[in-house]
């Protein structure tokens, strides 16, 4: 299994173990370059939120896996972790439906995690 495909597959299991809302794989290795692959949730509040980025953290780090950089901090509506091919979104309910990071990057494809890897 490639690296980013591995880092999918955990990253997903590490927000849907923290019962992460809405979890939406994007593939945008086609028409971009920043990374491929978008993992984007929503937690319904600000703890909720800080068990699914440090869930994230705690399960990459045990593979192996270190972000690049984070931006948000606590208490932020919107999480970004950069793990080079692939990036984590975490949102607020609110700011998710503000941001609509799932129309802006419609060009890329939306993978079940069944599909991956």
């Amino acid at each position: 299994m490639n690296k980013p495909e591995e880092m999918v597959k955990l990253i997903y299991k590490a927000m849907d173990d923290k019962k992460a809302e809405n979890i939406k794989i994007l593939d945008i290795a086609d028409v971009s370059t920043i990374a491929d692959y978008f993992i984007i949730c929503s937690g319904a509040n600000t703890s909720q939120m800080e068990a699914i980025i440090d869930n994230i953290t705690e399960t990459l780090g045990r593979a192996g896996y270190e972000t690049k950089r984070t931006e948000g901090g606590r208490n932020s509506s919107w999480i970004l972790m950069d793990y080079g091919d692939v990036v984590v979104h975490i949102f607020s309910k609110e700011d998710r439906l503000f941001y609509d990071l799932e129309r802006i990057w419609r060009d890329g494809k939306t993978v079940a995690i069944e599909d991956i890897g």
